[in-house]
């Protein structure tokens, strides 16, 4: 179900099961882990400088595939905090700038996902909330966070109990993800700057996205912020992509960047 491919240091990770929207079973929760950890691997070497997460077919995930779940006997615990929780900290711990593409249903662990990476483009048409109640279940894999501090907790709360999802263009109006494209032209949106991220800084890039998960997680202030971008910024200058980026601004020409040291 999961696809896993490199071009030009672009990771491609593909869930390829459109028959059931790209729901996750266990299975293939263990299986997007690994493609995530070979990519780890390879952003660890310089191999991989960006990554590119979508799914086949008419959506991006519909959530957790409880086609065969029996409520009496489900782990739910170990399905959202032995395997979804783990796998999305991983995600968001990848070094270098991660994309994913959202489309159709985006539910469940398919909005944790998305929450998990750093650029989300967005299709205009894609469905995005929380319509669980139908379910007697209610939002996980980190969506009342997301809700709340974007939206407020009125507004998320009646996502949840109404069950209405929004559309792809809503939720970025909502600040919820990055940019919305038509249908047809998001795919071709987040390559174009998945390609354009893998030729840039890539330590830089890493460095303003562990500054952003501090903000986020931390909730640092102004000054404490600001001192970290100080000390990001000695420790860029050590680095030959922070040379080469001011010699070609120097020299009026466009800067070659390797992503290391």
């Amino acid at each position: 179900m999961i696809e896993f491919a490199v071009h030009d240091a672009v990771a491609e990770v593909v869930l390829n099961a459109p028959a059931k929207l790209n729901a996750l079973d266990e299975a293939a929760l263990r299986e997007l882990d690994a493609a995530y950890v070979e990519a780890t691997r390879l952003a660890d070497t310089g191999e991989v400088r960006a990554l590119v997460l979508r799914g086949e077919g008419r959506a991006f995930c519909a959530g957790r595939d409880i086609s065969g779940v029996d409520p009496r006997e489900d782990d739910v615990l170990g399905y959202l905090g032995g395997l979804v929780e783990p796998l999305l900290q991983r995600i968001a711990g990848i070094p270098v700038p991660t994309f994913a593409i959202a489309h159709g249903a985006c539910l469940g662990v398919g909005l944790g996902l998305l929450i998990a990476s750093d650029i989300v483009y967005v299709a205009d048409t894609a469905k995005i909330g929380s319509p669980f109640a139908n379910l007697g279940a209610t939002l996980d894999s980190g969506g009342h966070a997301l809700f709340v501090e974007r939206l407020g907790a009125h507004r998320t709360m009646d996502l949840i109990v109404t069950g209405r999802l929004m559309s792809g263009s809503e939720a970025v109006a909502s600040g919820l993800f990055s940019r919305a494209f038509p249908a047809d032209e998001v795919t071709d949106a987040a390559w174009q700057a998945a390609r354009a991220a893998a030729a840039g800084p890539t330590l830089a890039f890493t460095a303003s996205k562990r500054l952003v998960a501090a903000l986020r997680d931390e909730r640092l202030g102004l000054w404490a912020s600001m001192a970290e971008e100080n000390r990001a910024q000695a420790a860029l200058c050590e680095t030959s992509d922070y040379r080469e980026g001011f010699a070609a601004f120097q020299q009026k020409r466009t800067p070659v960047f390797t992503g290391r040291d």
